[in-house]
């Protein structure tokens, strides 16, 4: 399995990278690499975050690369449980799917199973020119408009949790789970080795059958890419070994709940750290303050793109180690922002490891929106005259943080507030606004009238 790109520094939890920026998409190589595949398969990842596309013959790959494939509008607009809602399209428009070619992966034959090389898209007009409502170009363009606006960088890194089916009952983060995922778990992990992925740490969790792959990071739109394929991969590999698996956020009301954790690391246009000051409050430095301000400010429209699904805010209530309130605490894992540990260990530099995870996410966003507007909403703190936020000490009593803003208690809260939002409003074309607004909406509707845990089922069938 090959990925066609060169993978950034690994030094370090979130050591400095050099991230270029990156066009509308890239030039085809005249000679693309080979490919044991008999198809191509060209996609892009939804408002449901749903990977989704079109396959051509591998002999086409070289034109694929040039020139695309052709895409709908109203394909945006396809919900998570497959029809497409209200939208602003209808039956009108043409787009292409370009390619990335940095993005290429190889799936390698498995018994029955055929191989396949998998690129991810951007959606672009017919001429090339980059459609509004695509997705991997919102994020581009919020990583391109905070380094031309404070010369910052950011280095992101994405966990996933995820349930693997089929196993014995045993305890949570054991070496007998760990074991019992096996010849799954080393399976997944050189597989992702292969692609250039570069898997972190996999572990064992605390929910049944519960696991996290966690990544190293690397520059923004490189790490939600990789977040978008690490799904993939996973699926695709379980499948294979017929094993069921589930990133949907819960599996039961009373579960544990599946989460996805954003890291954030900022940098100067040199690559040095500017998140750290060792003589402020949380050592989150002034500008990391500013940073967070604006996340924090603008939280509850934000998770109409983090957490959008119709049971999202079931796990997202306080006691269960996922967001309890919109807060930005000191290592706390009830924190909707946390300033994450750091190490000496090994003459480790804390500056080069600082960063801030955001925890009100999960799978059913798509990571390109999802990491997205975690920028727009901290380059509003930089520019903006926000309060600074409370950062609260690790030692703090949960009586204490009682009292501290509360998330959105479900969705529909949560597209409310997106609405009501003038600021966050203004990051989105219209028309990609109205289309997110009307999805979830009509995700919504095709569950209503269930009891929650059947509402619960319909989302993890999904996911």
């Amino acid at each position: 399995m090959t990925l066609v790109h060169t993978p950034g520094t690994e030094a370090g939890l979130l050591a400095p990278t050099a991230p270029g920026p990156s066009p509308a998409f890239r030039t085809a190589p005249e000679d693309p690499p080979m490919t044991d595949a008999a198809t191509v398969f060209v996609a892009t990842c939804d408002l449901a975050g749903q990977v989704r596309g079109r396959a051509v013959p591998s002999s086409d790959q070289g034109s694929a690369l040039r020139s695309g494939t052709g895409w709908v509008p109203a394909d945006l607009a396809i919900s998570a449980f497959g029809p497409i809602a209200d939208n602003v399209f209808g039956s009108r428009g043409d787009l292409r799917l370009v390619p990335d070619p940095a993005t290429g992966v190889d799936i390698p034959a498995d018994g029955d199973a055929p191989a396949l090389r998998l690129y991810l898209a951007d959606q672009t007009l017919p001429d090339g020119d980059p459609w509004p409502c695509c997705p991997r170009t919102f994020l581009r363009d919020a990583v391109e408009e905070l380094r031309e606006r404070t010369g910052i960088e950011v280095v992101a890194a994405i966990e996933h949790e995820f349930v693997l089916g089929g196993l014995p009952v045993s305890q949570p983060f054991s070496l007998q789970r760990f074991r019992q995922a096996e010849p799954f778990g080393s399976d997944l992990v050189r597989l992702l080795e292969q692609a250039g992925l570069q898997p972190e740490n996999w572990l064992p969790e605390y929910g049944d059958g519960q696991f996290e792959i966690t990544l190293r990071p690397g520059p923004a739109l490189a790490a939600a890419d990789r977040a978008v394929l690490l799904k993939e991969l996973v699926r695709d590999l379980a499948r294979r070994r017929g094993l069921p698996v589930s990133f949907a956020p819960l599996l039961a009301p009373d579960g544990v709940g599946n989460g996805v954790h954003l890291h954030l690391s900022l940098r100067d246009a040199e690559g040095r750290p500017v998140l750290f000051d060792p003589a402020r409050p949380g050592r989150l430095s002034a500008l990391g303050a500013r940073f967070s301000a604006g996340i924090l400010r603008h939280t509850p429209a934000l998770t109409a793109w983090t957490a959008p699904s119709p049971v999202s805010f079931l796990r997202l209530t306080p006691h269960r180690w996922s967001a309890g309130g919109i807060f930005l605490a000191e290592r706390n894992r009830e924190s909707l922002l946390r300033i994450c540990p750091t190490t000496q260990l090994a003459g480790g530099d804390p500056a080069a490891q600082f960063n801030l995870e955001y925890r009100a996410a999960d799978a059913t966003a798509n990571p390109w929106l999802a990491l997205g507007v975690l920028l727009r909403a901290g380059l509003e703190g930089l520019v903006r005259d926000y309060d600074e936020p409370t950062v609260w000490p690790e030692d703090t009593d949960a009586s204490v943080l009682d009292g501290v803003p509360a998330l959105p208690s479900s969705l529909e809260e949560a597209l409310h507030a997106l609405e009501s939002d003038d600021v966050v409003r203004s990051w989105f074309d219209p028309q990609l606004l109205a289309t997110h607004l009307s999805v979830k909406r009509s995700e919504l509707a095709q569950l209503a009238g269930l009891d929650e845990t059947a509402r619960i089922r319909k989302v993890a069938d999904v996911y």
